[in-house]
Parts: C-alpha cells; sequence; structure tokens
C-alpha cells in the first residue's frame, strides 16, 4: 500500500454526502491465513501526527509524582484515595469508562492491580509497561503524556481484523495519509507473513460508507 492508493481513497470518500459535523477517519485492515484465536494481536502505533481525538490519561501516584501529575494529566489519583475505590466498585468502574490510559508510579503499582485491576484490566486499560506508562518516582511524565495522544491501540478482539481512528476531516490529506501508512506499516510487522496476511484495507469516515485503499 502506498500513498496514492490512500489519496485516491481519501478523494473517493470526500465525493460521498458529507455531514455537518467533522467525521473521524478510521481505518479497519483485514486479515487474511491468520488463527487470531491461536495468535491474537494486540499492539499499539504512534501516528506521526495527531488523531483529532483528544486523548484523557488518569495517573496513580503518591506525593512523589502528584505535582506533576496535575499539570500533565487529565486526573490524578492518589494512593490516599484508593480505599474510597475499594469500597465504591461502581466509581472504579467509572473511571475506567472516563479515561483512555492510564499511568501508575511503580512503587505503587501492586496496590493499582490489587484495586483497580477488575475494572481496567477487563477493558485493557490496566497501566502498560510496553507503553511506559509504569513509571519511577522520579519520571518526567510530559513526554509520555504528549505520545500517548497519539498512540491508537489495535486488537483483534472483535474479529479477523484491526480497527482505529487515523485523523479527522479537516487535517490535512498529508497528514491523514502518513497516520494511515503508519498504523499499515505497524501492522503489517506484527503479522508472521506481513502484508501477505492483509486480505485488505478499508477507510471510512464515522457514518460514511467504507472505501477500498
Amino acid at each position: 500500500m502506498n500513498k496514492e492508493q490512500v489519496h485516491k481513497a481519501l478523494e473517493e470518500i470526500k465525493k460521498q454526502p458529507q455531514k455537518k459535523f467533522v467525521q473521524s477517519y478510521d481505518l479497519v485492515i483485514n486479515l487474511k491465513d491468520h488463527d487470531v484465536k491461536q495468535a491474537p494481536l494486540d499492539f499499539f502505533a504512534n501516528l506521526p501526527h495527531p488523531k483529532g481525538k483528544k486523548v484523557k490519561v488518569a495517573a496513580f501516584v503518591d506525593q512523589q509524582l502528584a505535582e506533576q501529575a496535575a499539570k500533565f494529566c487529565d486526573a490524578v489519583i492518589r494512593d490516599t484515595e484508593f480505599d474510597r475505590y475499594k469500597e465504591d466498585k461502581k466509581a472504579a468502574k467509572k473511571l475506567a469508562q472516563q479515561y483512555d490510559y492510564f499511568i501508575a508510579q511503580a512503587t505503587i503499582m501492586p496496590k493499582v492491580a490489587a484495586v483497580f485491576g477488575k475494572a481496567l484490566g477487563g477493558r485493557g486499560k490496566m497501566p502498560n509497561p510496553k507503553l511506559g506508562c509504569v513509571v519511577p518516582p522520579n519520571a518526567n511524565l510530559e513526554p509520555l503524556v504528549k505520545r500517548l495522544a497519539t498512540t491508537v491501540r489495535l486488537s483483534t478482539k472483535k474479529g479477523s481484523n484491526v480497527q482505529c481512528i487515523v485523523g479527522k476531516q479537516d487535517q490535512s490529506d498529508e497528514h491523514l495519509i502518513d497516520n494511515i501508512l503508519t498504523v499499515y506499516q505497524t501492522t503489517t510487522k506484527q503479522l508472521p507473513s506481513e502484508a501477505q496476511n492483509i486480505k485488505n484495507v478499508l477507510l471510512k469516515t464515522t457514518m460514511g460508507k467504507p472505501v477500498k485503499v
């Protein structure tokens, strides 16, 4: 898949009836000759440009990182508050629904797992070491939070495909193409036969018809 093919797909989508609001672009990569039950996919792609959607980040910290977390994250949950969430399961579930990514201070990670493991784990939102979301008490949170703003997660939990947002209609074609190719290339690297395991690639707006790339 190359830039010309992606640009052509974008032009086809622009011919569709337009809505009165700015829609998102979703990329769907359908797989073939890959048993997702035996070898499920679950990985992250870091986009070169914003995806056009505000990402909300919450942090589990103690006093050592509280000031930084308050500065760069959308929510701060201090270790002194954990007992409240332990007693109120609904509050923990609500927290899991409200935020896209969770950061945890490594020194209190066992407490995070004990109190929030059930609420976050079922949604795949536990602080992820692969993403750098389990941090030391002296961590610099600013670059991590900025990186999470352009990070997308792809998995085969819902079937033999991966899907994610790659941008919005008010972004330039150049940025959209860069994001789309990044997701495609990252996905191929996760597959045993790389591009040979890809059946087709579809691009669509939130409420539009899919267009084959």
